[in-house]
């Protein structure tokens, strides 16, 4: 079976990480930013092709199979939407775009050139997670109840010294650049959100960014649930937790670590989940961590989805109803 080749536009951190994969699992033919030390160093790495401008990778690079976006979130759009006219699939970096109706045109371009636009959303892979989703979809736990989401992280003033981070055009919110993953996990869990209310600060990070440091959020789900969203990049020097808790009618369980990466606690009506595979470490990326990395994964269904007409993990759709849920965060929020 023929290797599948990737180019990919963006090269900052996390591009290390799609470029790694790539390698493993398909060829890298070209790389794309306007940062000419970034490119060149990418391209040299792999032997790939360097481009400052999109529009020539596109328009030069006619055998590729998929172009991955892992530019500025306020340009996850823009530039998906050229590769899918160009008549490219397109893997996308979370989150799919910071504005509904970028998602919603995002979508209308791949079907309209009849190609996949699939989306990073790494979360769902973690062996607790899984273990958990399938308890769920299994009845085992029964009706949900409530969900309880935390998110304590940090993320200081270097985080975003001379970086797109922290602008309200080009990174939208804390709940976009650091916690899309967890937001998608409620979705993905216990399905659509009907109502929000919500309170934010910027308590540490003052003329720093320009939006939230911190978030509590109350949330109504349409299945008749409730949830909280407990959230803030202020843990001191490191990243603390990542939960996620739910009370349903057979059952409580605890999905925790500090990336949602261990299981710890658990009681089940007669049930118990165990002999959890060991996952991923996080994404590093030398003075602060991400989520766990799971990239590997993504790229080996989209090799499989595009080579053996596999399911999508995670549809557009899916992404898109993230951003739908942040909005609906945000629109209601009032300032501390």
């Amino acid at each position: 079976m023929k290797r599948l080749k990737f180019a990919l536009v963006g090269c900052g951190r996390i591009a290390q990480r799609h470029a790694e994969h790539i390698n493993n699992l398909g060829i890298l033919v070209a790389v794309c930013d306007i940062d000419t030390s970034k490119v060149t160093a990418l391209a040299t790495q792999y032997n790939a092709n360097v481009y400052q401008s999109i529009d020539d990778l596109l328009h030069n690079e006619k055998g590729i199979d998929v172009v991955a976006i892992c530019t500025p979130n306020g340009l996850h759009a823009t530039h998906s939407i050229q590769a899918l006219n160009a008549g490219f699939n397109v893997l996308v970096e979370k989150p799919m775009a910071i504005v509904v109706k970028d998602c919603e045109e995002m979508i209308l371009a791949a079907e309209r050139n009849n190609k996949r636009l699939f989306a990073i959303k790494q979360n769902r892979y973690n062996p607790p997670v899984e273990a958990v989703k399938e308890s769920i979809d299994n009845g085992i736990l029964g009706k949900i109840y409530s969900i309880q989401l935390s998110c304590f992280w940090n993320r200081d003033a270097a985080y975003y010294q001379n970086s797109w981070k922290g602008t309200i055009d080009l990174d939208g919110g804390t709940l976009f650049t650091q916690f899309s993953h967890f937001i998608d996990l409620l979705y993905w869990m216990n399905g659509d959100v009907d109502k929000a209310f919500t309170i934010t600060g910027n308590f540490a990070h003052k003329g720093i960014i320009q939006f939230e440091d911190t978030g509590v959020v109350a949330l109504q789900f349409c299945n008749g649930s409730i949830g909280t969203i407990n959230y803030t990049v202020n843990s001191h020097g490191k990243n603390m937790e990542g939960s996620l808790t739910i009370f349903a009618e057979k059952g409580t369980v605890k999905i925790g670590g500090q990336y949602l990466n261990e299981l710890e606690y658990q009681s089940i009506e007669g049930y118990e989940i165990k002999d959890l595979p060991k996952g991923n470490t996080a994404n590093n990326y030398g003075t602060y961590t991400g989520s766990m990395s799971n990239h590997d994964k993504v790229y080996q269904n989209v090799i499989d989805v595009l080579q053996n007409g596999a399911a999508m993990t995670t549809s557009s759709f899916d992404a898109l109803k993230t951003v739908e849920i942040i909005h609906k965060i945000y629109n209601s929020t009032n300032k501390a």
